[in-house]
Formats: C-alpha cells, structure tokens, sequence
C-alpha cells in the first residue's frame, strides 16, 4: 500500500501495463463469443425440452448468487454464510408479492417484482450488516451471517398463513391469463440477469471502489489510515451481493412455481456458490462462471451416475485446485502462453 490517501472522492487506480491488456482483450473476446454462443442457443437446441436447458438455467441461476459472493468473500474479504437466506427471501418477496397481485402488473417474470426481490435483502443485509461488520471479522463475522441464515430459515417455517409455513406458497393460481410455461423464458432472463451481474462486480470491483475493497481484504487498518471508510464498504459489498442473491431467489422461484423452506433456503444455495468461486477463482470476474459450470456438472451427472456419491467427487475437486491451483482455474490462463501478466489484477 503506497502512502497516497485513498479517500471516497479521490482513489486512482493502479497503473496497467501490456500483460495485463493483453490478457483482458483475450478474456474479453472470449467472454463476447460465451456470450453469443449462449444468447442464440434457444434459437437453434430446443431449450424447453433437451435437458440442457435445464442445465444451464440452473448453472445461470448459481452464478448469479456465485458472483454476489466473490464480491463480498473474494474482493472484500468477508466470508459471508448468508447467501441462501438472501436467495430465499428474494423468492419468498416475489411469490408474497405475485399471490397478492400488490403490483397489478399481471406480468409473467414481472421486472418489478424481481427488482424488489432484491430490494428487501439488499435492506435486511444493511440491517444486518451494520451491527456484524461493525464489531465482528474473519470467522466471527462468518457465524453471525450463519446465525442469519438459520433464524430466517425458522422464521419462514414457522410462518403460517404468511409464508405457508414448510409447504410454502404455490404460484400457479396467480399465473397471468394466457401465460405458458416456456423454459426459453427462464432460461433468456437467467442469462441475461447473470450477464448483468458479472458486469455490475467488473465496473464495481475495477473503479475505485474495487480499489477500497481490496485495500480492505488485504488490511482493513491500514486501509482505515488512508482514509477508506472500511464500515460503507463494506456493507455496501455486503448488500449488493444480497441484492444478487435475492433476485437469483426470485427467478428461482418463478421456474419452481412453489417457493418453499426446503428448496430456496437449502444449505445448496449456501455452500455451492462458495465452492463454484474457490474452484473458479476468488477475486476475478470469470471464475464464478467456471466454478458453476464445473460444480454443477459433477453435480448433475453425479445424480444420475453416482447417486449420493458425487459430493464426494467434488470435495476432491477442491482438494485437488486447493493444493495444487489455489488461485483457482483462473490461475491457469496466468501460466498459458499469451495470458502472461506482470502485474496484479484480476481476470
């Protein structure tokens, strides 16, 4: 850390150098050709019949709630344990919201409904967040996110006629008139909302508040010395990465048509994400995507090949990148011919 003071108005970016845009145009143009490839996939598969369309819905819907979390555990430094209690409040705001019809839009994927659904995490991750960061760190901030978790998951059992208690609510009353259950559609808004938010964590995390984020992981009193307000950042983190882990809850919700305890606040949407960016890379942009689609291959032929066996494949997995990659697939392209870097930066 240099002595310039990083302030909320004044933080410069460290300087680039040829490696490091070299190797940003070869993600990039990559990242152009996933994105086409995905985008036109419904066009030409049959998404809504071949399984995977199933597949990649699912894998979307992980990196969603998989890049909430590398910005709060991998750029910030903070292991939260909370995500899946975001994801079900998210999905638990948009079926409470779709069965009483609050909004009157009548609309199928209502952008309004799945906004909000991040909103009311984004607000209980601020509520949260202020009193935990403010007085805890490291693990104890872990188990208090923990802690989070499960009193939402009890709350939500034990509901009643609010939250439909552990059969939870069913949607397909509340379908619009005329309404189809078409995969294409999950599988369009999935992409696109997990495109969005690997953009929101690339402009967040290489502006200067990227560059107050990463002061703080790597030493929040040095980081407090030159003037970064570590508390705002830090909930701020925090509360974007509930706001993802929300709106993944509400487009999970959507796909389910039942929103219950048992498959939007299971342990899943906790410890999966978490694998998918330590597999993929901690602090870099693509390595969320890469940990999904690993994590979630195993995941689903293990299903069907290895069943009850394949958490067992994937605890290996780790175990293997951890001794062997422990910057995690994304370390690789460090060490390929023409994804060389000189510098510090993320992928």
């Amino acid at each position: 850390m240099s002595d310039q003071r990083i302030d909320d108005t004044d933080v410069k970016l460290l300087p680039d150098d040829g490696g490091r845009r070299r190797r940003k145009l070869i993600w990039a143009g990559l990242a152009a050709l996933a994105v086409l490839f995905f985008a036109t996939l419904p066009f030409y598969y049959d998404v809504h019949n071949g399984q995977f369309g199933v597949f990649f819905f699912n894998v979307f819907v992980y990196v969603i709630v998989a890049q909430g979390w590398n910005l709060v555990g991998g750029y910030t430094g903070q292991i939260s344990l909370g995500q899946n209690a975001f994801f079900g409040v998210g999905a638990y705001t948009m079926a409470l919201l779709w069965f009483n019809d609050v909004t009157k839009t009548g609309y199928y994927f209502d952008p309004v409904l799945m906004i909000l659904a991040g909103v009311v995490p984004f607000i209980l991750a601020v509520l949260v967040g202020v009193p935990l960061l403010s007085r805890l760190r490291g693990d104890y901030f872990a188990f208090g996110t923990l802690g989070m978790g499960m009193i939402v998951t009890v709350l939500f059992i034990n509901g009643g006629m609010f939250t439909g208690g552990a059969e939870g609510r069913m949607l397909v009353p509340k379908m619009p008139e005329g309404a189809v259950f078409d995969l294409r559609t999950h599988y369009w808004v999935a992409f696109l909302v997990a495109v969005l938010a690997t953009l929101v964590v690339y402009f967040m995390t290489t502006s200067r508040i990227g560059l107050a984020l990463r002061a703080i992981r790597e030493d929040e009193v040095s980081a407090a010395s030159h003037g970064v307000n570590v508390l705002k950042y830090k909930v701020f983190a925090f509360a974007v990465g509930a706001f993802m882990a929300g709106v993944a809850g509400s487009i999970y919700g959507y796909y389910l048509l039942q929103v219950t305890p048992s498959n939007v606040l299971t342990s899943n949407w906790l410890f999966l994400p978490i694998l998918m960016v330590v597999l993929g890379g901690t602090g870099t942009i693509m390595g969320p995507w890469l940990g999904a689609f690993l994590i979630y291959l195993i995941s689903w032929y293990g299903d069907s090949y290895f069943a009850g066996y394949h958490p067992i494949i994937s605890g290996v997995v780790i175990i293997a990148v951890m001794l062997f990659l422990p910057s995690g697939l994304m370390g690789l392209g460090k060490k390929m011919p023409g994804f060389g870097n000189r510098g510090r930066g993320s992928g």
